[in-house]
């Protein structure tokens, strides 16, 4: 697949498709705004004015005038001395979105930049050669300096990339894998290159990605445990949801009630059943999850405005030929939309865990304790549900918002900085939790609307049923849980179990 991306009017699902490997190409039409946008920065260099970062120090040094001679080296040294970030290294899909985000950036023709940069990161993308992004050393504010300096590195032909073949070699091999030669970068590109929030947007995009798909999955396993503990579809009602008004609930609802359409275990107890209501985690998920995909939609907004979006700084505006300073490197609305998207991990891996609570719990259901044939010589689900908890407990503390904490940086004169990129990297390691605890829900629950065998769940059910027991097996006497719950979340994470799921998402719509 190769997507076809128009500068400042790229879609998410635009977005996934490279993150998922999709090749790309920039559609015609931005190289004139680009090389106006160059001769704005060349000709105030030859009238001798000032502006900063084309002929001036940076940040706290941004009073330090710099000769004509010097405006190449400074740009150099820019990129050499910002390259200061470490940790692991950012994964391939996310390095693949960098690129893509800034050279749609610099394409917008506000950069100040020659074709030539953005075209060298055209020929990284084609080639499969991803610079090696350090996922650590920014605060996201006055761009994420420390990540995007590698990459910039790799332009020159210092740092290191990774080729297609899986190999880290120096960046001058790097450029020659991919047909290119070191850049000599000229006035401003190296801070145009440094500026901007593409590697925040680009965290925060994968995160989206992977809430999506992780709600869907949630949805289809909630209405799996409706099943299983003999749960009731009442509380999915149309006409409940339509006099509170919420669209997310609505949506969430009317999903669940297509789950569970023809259920013959449903349609085993509509009449004579003594309970009158069942327990919040089955009887909410349309308010809890309705809320989880109101967030998800509010977050996906922010971040495909901020994908098509212009962060460097200062900005080039060719037709008045003036370069002016502001302030659109802060990441703050990507750090909202990231401390949004971590509370709908974080909740629906805890409603998840509850319903996983539930089904274990003999007086709740009626079920064999812990889901299992002959137990007390069996434990069966038992530890797997202190899995669930554990994992679900592990989110609710990064939960916590990161977009509120400020450090001041150089000097003070950075004295509030967003920590988008941090509040953005953490939903990697939420959604990798919230995997295995739907993972955890999915076992539980078809093992327990196996109980009520020779009954039988919805058509979408038992696929997912079918799904999973391709993999794993029914549990029928106590065997190591971890494997189970390996090729579970396997499943969960590959997307296999929300394809079951009937809603339209962001990124998928």
């Amino acid at each position: 697949m190769l997507e076809r991306l128009t500068p400042g009017a790229v879609t998410l699902a635009a977005l996934r498709h490279i993150h998922e490997g999709a090749g790309v190409t920039l559609a015609e039409g931005w190289r004139k705004a680009v090389e106006a946008s160059a001769e704005t920065v060349s000709a105030m260099i030859r009238r001798g004015d000032t502006a900063y970062g084309v002929n001036t120090g940076f940040g706290k040094l941004a009073q330090t005038r710099i000769a004509p001679s010097d405006v190449r080296a400074l740009q150099l040294n820019l990129v050499r001395s910002h390259a200061a970030g470490t940790g692991p290294p950012l994964p391939q899909p996310i390095v693949r979105l960098v690129l893509a985000l800034k050279a749609m950036s610099l394409a917008r023709g506000f950069s100040g930049v020659r074709p030539a940069i953005v075209e060298a990161l055209e020929r990284l993308l084609a080639a499969s050669v991803l610079p090696v992004i350090p996922g650590q050393g920014s605060v996201g504010a006055s761009g994420d300096l420390a990540p995007l300096a590698h990459l910039a590195l790799v332009l020159v032909g210092e740092g290191e990339a990774t080729l297609p073949d899986g190999r880290v070699v120096a960046g001058a091999e790097a450029l020659r894998a991919a047909g290119l030669e070191p850049l000599v970068l000229e006035a401003k590109e190296g801070l145009a290159l440094l500026n901007g929030t593409q590697v925040s947007t680009a965290l925060a995009l994968a995160g989206l990605f992977a809430a999506e798909d992780l709600f869907a999955s949630a949805l289809v396993t909630g209405a799996m445990s409706v099943d299983a503990a003999r749960g009731s579809d009442t509380p999915f009602e149309a006409r409940i949801q339509e006099v509170r008004g919420h669209r997310g609930q609505i949506d969430a609802a009317a999903a669940l009630r297509r789950l569970l359409a023809g259920s013959a275990i449903r349609e085993s107890h509509r009449v004579g059943d003594p309970r009158v209501q069942d327990p919040y985690s089955l009887r909410c998920q349309p308010q809890v999850m309705g809320a989880v995909l109101d967030l998800i939609h509010t977050a996906a907004a922010t971040l495909e405005t901020e994908a098509n979006a212009v962060s460097d700084n200062p900005l080039v505006f060719a037709d008045s030929g003036e370069i002016v300073s502001g302030g659109n490197f802060h990441a703050e609305p990507v750090a909202f939309a990231a401390d949004l998207l971590a509370l709908a991990l974080a909740e629906t891996g805890s409603l998840a865990e509850r319903r996983i609570a539930l089904l274990t719990d003999p007086v709740m259901t009626g079920l064999p304790a812990f889901l299992v044939p002959d137990p007390g010589l069996n434990s069966g689900f038992m530890l797997a549900h202190v899995t669930a908890a554990a994992l679900a407990a592990e989110n609710k503390a990064l939960a916590h918002p990161r977009s509120i904490d400020s450090l001041p940086t150089s000097a003070n004169q950075e004295d509030h900085v967003s920590m988008a990129t941090h509040a953005a990297r953490r939903l990697g390691e939420m959604a990798a939790n919230l995997a295995g605890i739907v993972a955890i829900e999915a076992l539980a629950a078809a093992q327990g609307i196996e109980f009520h065998r020779p009954l039988r769940s919805s058509e979408p059910i038992e696929a997912a049923i079918a799904a999973l027991r391709e993999h794993v097996p029914r549990w029928e006497n106590d065997r190591a849980m971890a494997p189970d719950i390996a090729a579970a979340t396997a499943l969960v994470a590959g997307g296999r179990l929300a394809a079951f799921a009937p809603i339209a998402l962001p990124s998928r719509a």
